[in-house]
């Protein structure tokens, strides 16, 4: 079995767990304050795909929450290379083309890397966040 020396290891690894665990109830806090509810992950992707979309807030259906979400995960791992924007329909929902995959990891690791995800993308312009 060969292993790859020129890898390293993502950034999310990186951090120290505490760090991380306080950046994301530093989030959370902000963002209970902001919508007087502490939202749990899927409401993150949820409102992300909103705030992605850009078309406000309206009644979505069980099919558009789910592309929303969609759009929110592309989005999110959009920032780690994985995903690019391709272009954006004529209704306005972006659309994103996969460039390498997501590595595999179990649940666990899955909701850290979308949580890393999640704080990264609230720590370019948090200002103009949701």
């Amino acid at each position: 079995m060969s292993e790859d020396h020129n890898h390293t290891p993502p950034a999310e690894h990186s951090e120290a767990e505490a760090d991380f665990d306080a950046r994301w109830e530093t989030l959370m806090v902000e963002m209970e304050a902001r919508f007087a509810k502490r939202p749990d992950l899927n409401a993150l992707l949820l409102l992300i795909g909103i705030q992605e979309l850009n078309q406000g807030i309206t009644v979505f259906t069980k099919e558009q929450k789910q592309d929303l979400m969609h759009i929110a995960t592309c989005r999110l791992f959009s920032l780690s290379g994985h995903y690019e924007q391709t272009h954006v329909d004529a209704d306005g929902w972006p659309h994103y083309k996969l460039l390498r995959p997501v590595p595999f990891a179990n649940l666990k690791e899955q909701e850290r890397m979308l949580k890393w995800h999640v704080l990264e993308y609230f720590a370019l312009d948090p200002g103009d966040s949701l």
